[in-house]
């Protein structure tokens, strides 16, 4: 790589940041950590260095400059989504491996194989329809992303195609923004669940938290993703003449692999009554595909389904946030939106479009699952100052964490645009794309129908 004007720019930003002095009352480590905030983040952006060395990099200089103890820096590895990743990319490989995706693909392609835009349609109805059942966006990924692949080559595409770009952006985004309008679909909602009760007391309610917010963030947004898709990435799906496809008969292992993952779909979508985290599942299904006799892949299959390099990308993104909440860095950043941006009391629909701005941008400086996590113990102070109930200021963090612009900020969508073989700079252009429709028009429509609720008074 040639050293250039955008390397000069990130480094020299972060280097002089993190030299500056730190800030009255906050903590020695706090520059620091806004230093490093920007080295990686900026290099995460601009994918100037691979992902996964970014990562790496973050890790040895958290340790070398000291800005939060290890067990904070190198959480990500014992974060239970982290090892629902790994389960899922087992399942994955498993789906893979045994011709089950390519099955379940041509369900799907006989029905819309002569047009791209009802095989689209038909991906985000899945997606949408899973997240119901369904607990968890990075499980839902792993997943669905074979079956996608699947979808994808039997439409005629290709990686590097329109057309696969397209299926692959479908599954990912349509995984994560309508699921955001869901409980406990993803884990920002559920990040927010726990801080609403703890902090404040709080009780949000599933039919609640739908009806606020499904209509417009979930339902619309999905129907505007799907039109963009269609058009930024248009494409013609040439299906598979049917001498071609080799209609065989199911194998057992593909019925062994359909047993088990109906066995783990039904313990994800009970997972309120067992208490048996998402991730343990998947991890727990993940092995038993490698198990003897039941199990249908191989133990040298471990080497090539076990993707490294993603793994390590999503522990770096998980130890950011970890730092960022630990050196109070989350809480600092969210006080410093209060003092550009100025709120009062009566004005709502300034006060509103602060707050999914606010929400918004706090995503792009940390990520997803920590737009709540700071929200939540400022709302007691913003609900004062805009004279509001707290309940909706806490409700206002869905209309932030649901706005992605960069993958870097959703690990799930990062390992479903990397296993996908799709650049990551193509999921940057939907999410810009479809985030500034968002804010011009969504969040307009969003104050509208939380006015006509009463949801601002």
């Amino acid at each position: 790589m040639v050293v250039g004007w955008p390397d000069l720019l990130i480094c020299g930003t972060a280097i002089v940041v993190g030299l500056l002095p730190p800030p009255d009352g906050q903590a020695p480590a706090m520059m620091r950590a806004i230093g490093l905030m920007i080295f990686t983040i900026g290099y995460w952006a601009t994918g100037r260095i691979a992902e996964h060395l970014v990562a790496l990099v973050f890790f040895l200089l958290a340790m070398l400059i000291t800005v939060a103890p290890a067990t904070e820096v190198f959480s990500g590895f014992a974060a239970p989504a982290f090892w629902l990743m790994v389960g899922g990319l087992l399942i994955g490989g498993a789906v893979d491996r045994t011709g089950l995706g390519r099955h379940l693909a041509r369900a799907v392609i006989g029905r819309a194989a002569t047009s791209y835009g009802k095989i689209i349609a038909a991906i985000l109805a899945i997606d949408v329809a899973l997240a119901f059942i369904m607990p968890s966006t990075m499980g839902r990924v792993a997943l669905l992303l074979p079956i996608a692949k699947s979808i994808a080559d039997e439409a005629g595409f290709r990686p590097g195609d329109r057309g696969w770009s397209g299926v692959i952006l479908a599954i990912v985004f349509g995984s994560y923004l309508a699921p955001t309008t869901i409980l406990p679909a993803n884990v920002p909602n559920n990040v927010l669940l726990g801080a609403a009760e703890a902090l404040h007391g709080v009780a949000i309610t599933y039919f609640d938290y739908l009806l606020l917010h499904f209509p417009i963030l979930g339902l619309m947004k999905t129907l505007i993703l799907g039109v963009l898709i269609v058009k930024l990435w248009p494409d013609r799906p040439v299906p598979k003449a049917s001498e071609d496809r080799q209609e065989e008969r199911w194998s057992p292992a593909e019925y062994r692999l359909l047993c088990l993952l109906v066995v783990a779909l039904s313990f994800w979508m009970t997972d309120v009554w067992h208490g048996i985290l998402p991730a343990w599942i998947s991890l727990t299904a993940g092995l038993l595909c490698l198990a003897p006799r039941i199990g249908v892949l191989a133990a040298a299959d471990l080497d090539h389904t076990l993707k490294l390099r993603p793994l390590i990308y999503v522990a770096g993104i998980f130890g950011l946030g970890s730092v960022v909440a630990s050196t109070g860095l989350g809480g600092f950043l969210a006080q410093g939106l209060l003092t550009i941006f100025p709120v009062s009391a009566g004005a709502d629909a300034i006060n509103f479009m602060f707050l999914a701005l606010g929400g918004a941008m706090l995503g792009l400086l940390t990520t997803m699952p920590s737009v709540p996590a700071i929200i939540a113990p400022l709302a007691g102070e913003l609900a004062s100052a805009m004279d509001l109930p707290i309940k909706s200021v806490l409700m206002s963090a869905v209309l932030g964490f649901s706005t992605a612009i960069f993958p870097y900020q959703v690990p799930p969508l990062l390992l479903g645009l990397y296993l996908g073989n799709v650049p990551l700079r193509e999921g940057a252009r939907l999410g810009m794309v479809l985030g500034g429709i968002t804010i011009v028009t969504l969040f307009p429509l969003n104050f509208l129908w939380w006015q006509w609720l009463g949801y601002l008074r």
